[in-house]
């Protein structure tokens, strides 16, 4: 804000002093320290206004980011999970020819040996 040193400010007082006279001048002190707070207590709310409207910005900022990694990771689990379901979902086939041929050749072969030879 504006820098007022202090011949600055007594300066200031004794022109006030002249211009207003001696009875006038209490008057228009008090009104003037009146007319300081409150515009000290508009820029006040003014900065916290301001201040209150980043936060929130950062905050739906945090938001979009958290919902995005939340979209990336749903879509994540969706693939591993299609993944896991494509081989349960296949229709069954008919048995292979491998598979068939796999019990008959399973059978022990008999051969017959003579007896009491």
């Amino acid at each position: 804000m504006i820098e007022i040193s202090l011949s600055k400010l007594v300066l200031l007082a004794l022109i006030a002093l002249i211009v207003l006279g001696p009875e006038k001048l209490p008057v228009a002190a008090r009104t003037a320290g009146a007319l300081l707070r409150r515009l000290r207590g508009g820029w006040d709310s003014v900065r916290a206004e301001v201040e209150r409207e980043l936060q929130l910005e950062e905050i739906k900022r945090a938001a979009r980011e958290a919902a995005e990694q939340a979209e990336a990771a749903q879509r994540g689990l969706d693939a591993t999970l299609k993944q896991t379901r494509e081989p349960f979902e296949q229709p069954i086939d008919a048995p292979d020819s491998a598979t068939a041929a796999a019990p008959a050749s399973a059978e022990p072969a008999t051969t017959e040996q003579p007896h009491g030879r």
